[in-house]
């Protein structure tokens, strides 16, 4: 079956939401790099409290479609609104309440990690930094390596670390690229339930790019999928799987990525 694009004119998804109620909103966006097309008008909305997934394969227009909705890059079309902030403009008091995670940003290897979430807490403007930093730890069952030095915990627990210092002052919307992306299976299920717990005791949407659909079937509610730059599908993943045929994501992705390099 192939993919049939949603159409850049389309309503934008709002599972039932209000627009008050929209932490994330993006119509239209287009960007081109020379004479490619890199997204060619994707639309997205995600509400309060909402756990979705951005899907598709190397090509398909993901991450220039992450790098506009944060507002590291400019669309040459379209408008994305962060907590009612428009980008570019708002983007530094939309940013104050969006936490950012991936496992390839590095940490200062020479703090321990209480003074590395310390030195982040601060940053963002936690009065009293100390009891939320013991709840993420204890959230990501990594309270044992408070007083380890960064430069010296695993991969898997730098990850760990990462994202909680991107939950430390109670993000609206919670961006992570690839939480799980080559983490072994205990480490990954640390994430998976400290995500879930992070969402239901702060009330923070989700944002979640990856390449492992077995954790996004696990942490999202729902998904959407791109390719050649546009959106394809959008709903809960055994509805995604659906509309295309297919048993689940990962065969969806499988045939998504096939298509993308026709």
């Amino acid at each position: 079956m192939s993919a049939i694009p949603i159409s850049a004119g389309a309503p934008v998804r709002q599972t039932g939401k209000t627009m008050t109620d929209t932490v994330l909103h993006a119509t239209g966006l287009v960007k081109e790099y020379k004479r490619t097309r890199a997204v060619a008008g994707v639309s997205l909305a995600v509400g309060t409290g909402e756990r979705v997934a951005l899907l598709g394969a190397n090509g398909a227009g993901k991450t220039t479609t992450l790098l506009m909705l944060l507002g590291a890059i400019t669309p040459d079309e379209g408008e994305v609104t962060v907590l009612g902030h428009r980008l570019p403009g708002g983007r530094s008091r939309a940013m104050e309440r969006v936490g950012f995670a991936a496992g390839y940003l590095p940490l200062p290897d020479r703090l321990r990690v209480r003074e590395v979430l310390a030195y982040f807490a601060n940053l963002h403007g936690v009065a009293d930094p100390g009891p939320a930093i013991e709840a993420g730890l204890e959230r990501f069952r990594i309270a044992h390596l408070a007083d380890a030095m960064a430069g010296e915990l695993s991969s898997g627990q730098r990850t760990l670390v990462g994202i909680i210092k991107a939950t430390l002052h109670r993000p609206r919307l919670l961006v992570l690229d690839e939480p799980t992306a080559s983490l072994d299976p205990d480490v990954a299920h640390r994430v998976r339930v400290g995500l879930e717990e992070t969402c239901a005791a702060d009330g923070s949407a989700l944002l979640v790019t990856s390449h492992n659909m077995t954790d996004v079937e696990r942490i999202c509610e729902r998904v959407v999928f791109l390719s050649h730059g546009l959106v394809v599908a959008d709903g809960p993943p055994a509805d995604v799987a659906r509309q295309f045929g297919r048993a689940n994501l990962e065969e969806v992705f499988l045939h998504l990525a096939s298509e993308e390099k026709i």
